[in-house]
Formats: structure tokens, sequence, C-alpha cells
């Protein structure tokens, strides 16, 4: 076979699982190739930039945060479920202190200051927050809540904070990147070792063919993201561009290709095959996004798991008033502590309720929560709880019309109500189990019943990221045939592989699992020795 580029670790994606799996294969000796379909950043150069850390980081310590690995572990191990092996977790856990000095070390900036009140993102005046469902009653049950979402320093969303220090260390220690090329297909030799890949790249194009290809990636990255027509538009742009200017090569890999290339939430069609209850929300990922990392595994002979499992965001707060209220269904019932993470509060939406449900609050209530907007929502939060308290808010003087208009059950809204009242009034645990500073009896009218139901809406969307991938041998991150041996010379990491945040995901696990996954596997494909063949991948 004939080989255009050799190297001997070769990463097929480059967001922050890429950039780390990058700079831990350098940190070994080995030659690294990175390419990325698009521009690089994946998913976490578009998000919050949250990473879930504990344990006594040193931010934590800073801020006079008081935690152990073994709270959370505790907190971890109701949480992640049967995602990842006990061992496995306790690993994470135990090196998460030593991951954030890590991503500090390479330039990734965090601070110590604590948002004082629960909220689903912090805004610019703090850093580190409760970022999951650790104040909720069943976690607390287990282990008292403590702060853990670090969120990287920067205005807005600021996961550029987090991959754009990665990829500029990965540069220094001598990663080379090679966007706009496409992985195809994986090559292997007689014995079932995966050597290779096939990629059709945008490299020989015409200077103004490629920058016009950059700009257009990125417009579909973001804003892109928020308004799904556009996307559609770009992408069959993106795809003409590449079919008519792009040329085949083919790069050997001497140790080992990894799969660092995201989830398959931008892919429509395994959507519908695999989570079809799903396809109502926002796609919360880029182009990229497409399943291919994983489709270029299964190819190879690896397995793909619990790609039934969808992350559906559907937060209540800010303002943090709307803890008080009550979630219900169309029966007017209660079906989740309402102080549980979003992607909780949607999965229970989507998988339990048909997607329908309601917030609802009374007038002392919405005087507190229009109060709060101001101080304690980001401009995007704002933006959409003005829609939701604007587009999707039914109202009544009394319990039985707000019901009725709102199309819920008036009777059993009714009961919900003096159930929920009764156990305050009495000194009661909650129904469902929500922490009494949290609860707020439902009392005065008018009263409001907002429509928080999983549905395609542009000012108030349900964001959604898949959680399935390839399942990987725990230690090191090989890819796992149908016989759960590894395929020699094939890892992956991040969302495109099996990881701690694989069941069940709060803010911050998702990017704490690409640090962790893929240094591991940068680290474990550097331990195979190089052997020699081709040009290098600095050749043209």
């Amino acid at each position: 076979m004939v080989w255009d580029l050799t190297t001997d670790v070769l990463i097929v994606g480059f967001g922050a699982a890429g950039a780390c799996a990058g700079l831990e294969a350098r940190a070994a000796g080995a030659q690294v190739l990175a390419v990325d379909r698009f521009n690089g950043g994946g998913a976490t150069e578009l998000s919050g930039g949250i990473v879930y850390a504990g344990g006594g980081t040193a931010i934590q310590r800073e801020a006079g945060i008081s935690d152990t690995p073994e709270a959370m572990l505790a907190y971890l191990t109701r949480e992640v479920g049967d995602a990842v092996r006990p061992e496995t977790l306790r690993r994470f856990v135990d090196s998460s202190p030593e991951m954030i000095e890590w991503l500090m070390g390479h330039g990734v900036p965090f601070e110590a200051s604590v948002c004082p009140y629960k909220t689903s993102y912090p805004d610019n005046r703090y850093y580190l927050y409760y970022s999951g469902s650790e104040c909720s009653g069943e976690f607390r049950a287990v282990t008292p809540p403590v702060q853990r979402g670090h969120r990287a320093k920067g205005k807005g969303a600021s996961g550029k904070k987090i991959y754009q220090p990665l990829a500029r260390a990965a540069m220094r220690a001598g990663v080379e990147l090679r966007p706009h090329t496409r992985v195809v297909a994986l090559e292997s030799d007689d014995d079932g070792r995966i050597i290779g890949v096939r990629a059709r790249t945008m490299a020989d194009a015409p200077s103004a063919i490629r920058k016009r290809f950059a700009a257009m990636a990125a417009i579909a990255a973001k804003p892109g993201i928020y308004y799904p027509p556009l996307r559609r538009v770009l992408e069959g742009r993106l795809d003409a561009l590449e079919r008519r200017y792009s040329r085949e090569v083919r790069i050997r890999a001497n140790r080992g290709v990894i799969l660092c290339a995201g989830g398959y939430i931008a892919n429509r069609e395994l959507l519908e095959q695999y989570a079809p209850g799903y396809t109502g929300g926002l796609a919360l990922g880029t182009t990229g996004d497409d399943g291919s990392g994983i489709e270029l595994g299964v190819a190879a002979g690896g397995v793909a798991e619990r790609m039934d499992n969808v992350s559906a965001w559907r937060f209540i707060a800010p303002p943090s008033a709307f803890y008080g209220g009550l979630l219900v269904n169309e029966q007017g019932q209660r079906f989740i502590d309402e102080t549980r993470y979003g992607a909780a509060v949607g999965n229970a939406l989507v998988r339990g309720q048909g997607g329908k449900g309601w917030l609802l609050v009374d007038a002392e209530m919405m005087r507190r929560a229009r109060g709060q907007l101001a101080d304690e929502a980001i401009w995007f939060q704002r933006l959409q709880a003005e829609s939701l308290l604007r587009t999707s808010a039914i109202r009544a003087d009394t319990v039985e019309e707000v019901a009725r208009r709102a199309g819920v059950g008036p009777e059993g809204l009714a009961t919900t109500i003096r159930g929920h009242n009764a156990a305050i009034a009495d000194g009661e645990p909650d129904p469902m189990g929500k922490p009494s500073e949290f609860t707020h009896p439902i009392e005065r009218g008018p009263y409001t019943l907002l429509d928080v139901s999983v549905r395609p809406k542009l000012t108030n969307p349900c964001p959604m990221f898949s959680l399935g991938g390839l399942a990987v041998d725990e230690d090191t991150g090989a890819v796992r045939s149908t016989t759960g041996e590894p395929i020699p010379g094939l890892y992956a990491a991040g969302r495109t592989a099996i990881g701690i945040c694989s069941e069940s995901y709060v803010s911050g696990l998702s990017i704490a699992d690409c640090v962790f996954s893929g240094r591991r596997a940068g680290h474990s494909v550097s331990a195979r020795p190089s052997e020699v063949g081709g040009p290098s991948a600095g050749a043209n």
C-alpha cells in the first residue's frame, strides 16, 4: 500500500479529547498528526466550558470549599451508574485534582469565585458552582452537596477558554493539525491491526476556497447550532465544496489511530434509528457530530453501545425562584424533584411524560422570579426566560381555570397543590423529595403554568447531545471488538467512546471525561514502538 503521509499517532477529530490525546502522546515522545473535518474545536469550543472536578482541587481549596474523593465518589456512583466499572470511576475521581492542575498548566483559566445560589449556569461573576444534582433530595441523602462545576474563566459560554489553550499547547508540543480533512475509512493489515486511514482533504484546494470552507464551517457551528435551517444550508454547501475540491490521501499511523470525532447528535437518521423520542430537540454539537467516528469503529469490528441514550436539557432556572415551582404532567401530577439537574428533568419529560410538562408558579413566586432575572441570568438565559414568560405562559386567577386553559387536568393539579402545601404546613418531607429550602407553598393567584415541553422552538429550545459510543477497554481506551478483545491499533475517546457520562450527564462531566479519556488513549497508544514507513506527517 502506498502512503501519502506517515506518523506515529493519528488523531481523528480535534476537540478537547483530541487535544488532550495529542498532548499525552507528544509527552511520551510520539510523532502526532491530528486531522479534523472542519476547523477543530468540536463541541467543547461551543460549550459553556464546565469541567466537573472535585475531591479537593486547587480551585476548591482556594474558595474554601471542603471536598474529599470519598464524597465525590459517593455522588458520582449514584449519578454515573454502570456506565463504567467502579475502579474506573475511582480512578477518575482520584485523578480529578491533578486534572485541574494539568489543565491550568496548559493555560486553561479557572477562578475560585463561588456562585451563592443554585443555577443551571452562573453569570460572569462566578466560576465555581453546583453544576449537577448535588443539592437535590435524592443526592444530599447520600453525601452533602459540594460545588464541583469548574467553569473556565471567560465571558459568556467559555468553552473556547478550554479548547483554545489546549490546542495552542498541543501545537507548541509538536502536534501537527491538518484541518478540512475528512477520514472516510480505516486501513488494517493482514493481522487485523489498524495501521492508518483513507481521508479526503481540502489541503490542495485554492486558498480562496479553503478560506470560504473555513468561514462556512465556523458559521455552521455557531450560530448555526441555534438556527438549524441555516446549518442545513451551509452543510449542503460544505459537502459540495468537499466533493469538488478534496483529494484522497492515505495516512499511515505506526502506533495507532485515536477516534475523537464526537457523538452523533447531528445525524438525524441515526437519531431516528436509536433515539426517536429525542428528535424534537436542538442538536448541541457541530456538524462533525454526525456519528462518523463511531461508524468507523464499528466498520473495523468495534461495538457501539448505549446509542439510545441522549441527554436532553430542560432547565427551569434561572431565576432560582422557579425551583419552588411544581413540575406537572398532563394529569396535573408532579413527576420529579424540581431541583434535579436539567438533563434529569429533560429525560423525565421525554421518557415518562411524552415530552410534555408545565411548571406551576403562583403570584409571589413570579414576583420574585422577575426580580432575580437581571441579577442571576446571563444574556442568553434572560432571552430564554423572557421567551418562556411571554410565549409559553398560561395565566388565570384560579387553579381550575389555569389548568383548563393549559390542557392540564384540573382535579389532578388541585390535588397536587393540596398535598404539596400540606407537607410544608405539617413539616413533612416534600412528596418528591425536594429539600425544604427550595419548597414554597402555592397560595395566591394569579397562577401561571409555564409550558416546558420538549419540542422545537427557536427562543427556548431543548438542547440535546448523544451519550452512546464505542465500547473501549477502560484501562487503555482501545476499542473493543464484538468478542470483547481490543482491536489492535484503534482507540477512542470523548463522545465517540463510552465514558464516565454515558449513562447520566451533569454539566462538566463530558468535558472532564474528554480530558480523562483523551489523556488515557494518548498515553496508551504511545506505548507501542514506532515503525518505519512512508513520508513523515510534515511532508507535502
